[in-house]
This record gives C-alpha cells, structure tokens and sequence, in this order.
C-alpha cells in the first residue's frame, strides 16, 4: 500500500483525504489546527501526528493543501528534516508556477520527487472525488502518482513539467473570476426587470449560458446568502498571482484588474470568507443605488 499522509484539512482539503481513506491509501493527518486533524482521525481511524515532520516519517507520499507560496514554503521547511530518498510530495495547493519550480528543485536535491497538481471543481468535488487535476512534473512521477490522484478526482491531466500545472490553475481562476462575475451581474439585472431569479437559473442552465457557477451558486446569489466554498480572499490571492505572470508578459488583463477591485471592496467590508459569489452584493447594489433604493 502506498502510506500517504494529507497535510492541509481546509474545505477543500478534508474531503480529499476522506476520498484518499475510502481508496484505503490514507495513513496520517496533520493540520496546523491539531484538533482539527484529531477529529478527522478519530473519524476515520487514522493516524493523526502531532507535528508535519512525524507525519513525513510515516508516509511514502505526501498530500498538501494550504492556502498560499509562503504556507508550502514553510511547511518544507518545518518537514525537511524528516525528508528521504524515494518520498513523493504532491502539492495540491494554488500558488505561483515560480514557487512550485523552484520546490521542485530544492526536493529534487534531496532525493524526493514532486508534482505541482492544484484541483478545480469547488468543494462538492472534493467530496466526490470528481476533482480535475492539473499536474505539472515528470512522466514517470505522474505515473506513480496515479492511484493517489484518481482516488481525489477523475480528469488528471498532466500539462508540463514542473509549473505547468500551476500555470493551468491560473488561467482556471481568470475564467472563474470572468464567470462568476458575469453570473452577478447578470441576476442583479434580472432582479432589476423583476424576474423570479431561481427560474431564471434553472432555465438558463439549460441553455447557451449554463455554466457550473451559475447553477452551483446562482442559488446562493438568488437567497442573498453566501457560505464559504471559495473564499474571496483566496480568489483575491490567487488573482494576484495570475496579475503578476499577466504584467511579466506587459499585459493587465481587465477580467483580473476590475474583480481585484471588486473583492477589495467586498474584503474591506467584512465579507472576505464568504464565498466568491458574494460579488453579486455589489452588483446588485449598483441597480438599488441607481433606482434610489
């Protein structure tokens, strides 16, 4: 059995290592908030370490899933000395092509292989084990890694080497961003002419417009409600990853320029751990303000 250990028990990443227990590959837990990953053991019967280096000890490959580049860089470094030959790190997080390059040099010198591999498909994914996955590293390392990928989605594409999936997650979120933006400001013009907004998302699911956020959270939009599936100051950081690649090519790309602007407001507001839908707030302010309501 290939021993792995998951490090990162967020939203996305505690569904993930349940999908890795049912596959029967899951051996340890770790999550900065212990008893967060206590709790999940004690579920499913697995191991739960007190530190990331224990759990690197246990396992033959490694899972991650935290929040940004400066997150993985200090889990590497907190896990490095309990690091060997032969160890497989798969890195699930979203951060920059550049970070995930330049880890992959540092474990390469080690001995230990790596794949950049950031997921899409939100968290009812995660929980489905129905993610796309979006690998860059070397064949043979994909290889290997398969079981433990097929076991969290079901698209698992393998895009270049070392970066290249990060590069492929980056132009997921500009798409994201331009989707759900249109999605917002689409219902509040609905709202606006007086349409049942739950009618028009069910109907224009089915049509030319569908698209995964309008069906997965035009609902929440429509309720006025908007729990955490993808926080905005996730989305917020991971925009300003692609704004960066974007201006080393000298572009600004509007999609990313006026959503940044957009999640600045909603994040000075209080609403920075709500979901990314949260951007219909201003869209449908924008027609109360002008209506005078």
């Amino acid at each position: 059995m290939m021993r792995t250990g998951f490090i990162g028990l967020g939203a996305m990443g505690a569904p993930m290592a349940r999908r890795l227990h049912q596959a029967g590959l899951l051996t340890a837990v770790w999550n900065r908030t212990g008893a967060r990953a206590a709790a999940l053991a004690a579920e499913l019967g697995c191991q739960a370490p007190a530190t990331a280096a224990a759990l690197t000890s246990a396992c033959d490959t490694i899972v991650i899933c935290v929040s940004a580049d400066q997150d993985v860089q200090q889990l590497l470094d907190a896990i490095r000395p309990a690091l060997r030959p032969g160890q497989l790190i798969i890195d699930c997080s979203t951060i920059s092509a550049d970070t995930a390059r330049a880890v992959a040099v540092e474990l390469t010198a080690l001995g230990v292989q790596f794949l950049d591999a950031p997921v899409t498909g939100g968290v009812e994914g995660a929980q489905q084990g129905s993610l796309a996955i979006l690998v860059g590293g070397d064949a043979p390392t994909v290889a290997r890694a398969m079981p433990v990928l097929q076991a969290m989605g079901t698209t698992i594409t393998h895009f270049g080497p070392h970066g290249a999936g990060q590069a492929a997650k980056a132009t997921n979120q500009i798409i994201c961003a331009g989707v759900n933006r249109a999605n917002a400001e689409a219902l509040a013009f609905a709202a606006a002419q007086g349409l049942d907004l739950n009618t028009v998302i069910s109907t224009l699911s089915r049509g030319a417009a569908g698209n995964w956020y309008l069906q997965k959270r035009g609902p929440n939009m429509a309720a006025g409600s908007f729990p955490a599936g993808f926080r905005v100051r996730l989305h917020a950081k991971d925009l300003r990853i692609c704004q960066a690649m974007a201006q080393r090519a000298g572009v600004k790309l509007p999609v990313i320029e006026e959503t940044l602007g957009d999640y600045a407001v909603l994040i000075d507001d209080g609403h920075g751990e709500e979901d990314i839908s949260a951007i219909y707030r201003l869209k449908h302010a924008l027609f109360d303000k002008a209506s005078g309501g």
